[in-house]
């Protein structure tokens, strides 16, 4: 065998004093882990498919001059393989049934439902109302509001932030007859456009997907693009947790949605090209545009802001020095936001090599793209914890917006 590992989410780790790292099937395929250890972490990279178990020992050989034991090779092989973490039949057969299962379902399976929020709806209802119970007094209304920025971290961390962005947004979102999601694919590849033509759900009931919009969004993403990664949608949590507010909001009364996870824009803020250049960007824009012109629809734009300290791979934890200047690079892009400035949006982000780690980067600025020029409102913002020690933090708002008329 000659094993190509497949795209394997990393995670540090220490196990009985030794360092290492935790791989991890992001499609979860297989909900197992593998520890792979310092020592064999060179093999990781030099599985592409072109070397056996001796070649890959060789390879570490030479490049870092000490010999793993072949077995040992052997088993990793191995363990990566019952795991489904390598690209073979044993894979290709996995996803193909995970895919058949989710496309025959009555709806998109709730994810995240009992962990991240109660699964039975009368006590979803009483933990959010709990939230909305302490939003206090709002901003001055916006007139005919037509987008949200919505975070999509947890609800232990980010409840308040979400209960105040979606208690501004009250009456538009019990208003409007359809609901395009924005939200981003924390395993997307650079670029990706991915549907679904599966309904999503919440603990209130179905969400159905509108059929419409998603052919529209076919005809100029491409059948085979635009459901390449349609697994993702699965266990994907950015829309999920949106829509369990906006079903809420509606007293549990559906409406159509469109649901769209947005992949990196790694390779735009590298700087190889602006996403203004991307002409299959530029249509998908004008299909939503469009959409939104067809009948009362809001958009929303599932996206946390940056994420950094120790947790998130930085070498030191943060400062109050260091909260301070996140703070006031979040306040520039919160900025951009309300002023309906995508291309400010981007530059901000990419002129620091996006810096921060903003996860929500690709759905705001394509909501900044389909909504043009407005203004919009703040109606929440914080740093919220992420590790134990708080010397990480994941910063969150939300954002209320409507475009300038005519």
């Amino acid at each position: 065998m000659k094993p190509k590992l497949r795209y394997v989410r990393v995670h540090p780790f220490r196990q009985d004093g030794y360092d290492g790292v935790l791989l991890e099937d992001p499609l979860g395929l297989s909900e197992t882990h593998i520890y792979v250890p310092q020592p064999m972490i060179p093999l990781l990279p030099l599985m592409d498919g072109t070397r056996d178990a001796r070649g890959l020992q060789v390879g570490v050989q030479l490049r870092h001059g000490y010999t793993l034991p072949l077995d040992v090779v052997e088993q990793l092989i191995e363990a990566l393989d019952q795991a489904l973490m390598l690209e073979n039949e044993r894979f290709d057969r996995a996803k193909a049934e995970a895919l058949h299962a989710y496309r025959s379902a009555p709806h998109r399976p709730l994810a995240h439902a009992g962990s991240v929020y109660p699964a039975e709806p009368d006590a979803l209802r009483r933990q959010l109302d709990a939230y909305l119970s302490q939003v206090g007094e709002l901003p001055p209304p916006l007139p005919h509001p037509r987008a949200v920025v919505s975070p999509h971290i947890d609800y232990q961390r980010g409840g308040p932030v979400y209960a105040r962005v979606w208690a501004y947004a009250a009456d538009a979102v019990r208003e409007v007859e359809r609901v395009i999601v924005l939200g981003t694919d924390h395993n997307g590849d650079f670029g990706t456009i991915t549907l679904t033509r599966q309904h999503y759900a919440t603990p209130y009931g179905v969400l159905p997907t509108d059929q419409t919009v998603v052919d529209a969004l076919v005809d100029v993403v491409g059948p085979e693009e635009a459901f390449r990664e349609e697994l993702h949608h699965r266990r994907e949590h950015s829309i999920e947790l949106a829509l369990v507010w906006l079903h809420h909001m509606r007293a549990g009364q559906p409406v159509s949605v469109v649901p769209i996870l947005m992949g990196s824009f790694a390779h735009f803020t590298s700087g190889m090209k602006s996403p203004e250049e991307d002409a299959r960007l530029n249509r998908v824009v004008e299909v939503l545009k469009q959409a939104m012109e067809d009948k009362p629809t809001l958009l929303v734009a599932a996206g946390d802001l940056a994420h950094v300290g120790p947790a998130f791979g930085d070498p030191t934890p943060l400062t109050p020095a260091d909260r301070a200047r996140l703070k006031a690079a979040d306040e520039e892009l919160i900025q951009a936001m309300i002023e309906g400035d995508a291309a400010h949006f981007f530059a901000s982000i990419a002129a620091v090599g996006d810096r921060y780690r903003i996860c929500g980067l690709p759905p705001i600025y394509l909501l900044l793209r389909v909504l043009g020029r407005g203004q919009g409102v703040l109606t929440g913002y914080d740093q919220c914890p992420a590790d134990a020690e708080n010397g990480s933090t994941v910063s969150v708002c939300g954002v209320v917006l409507t475009p300038h008329s005519g």
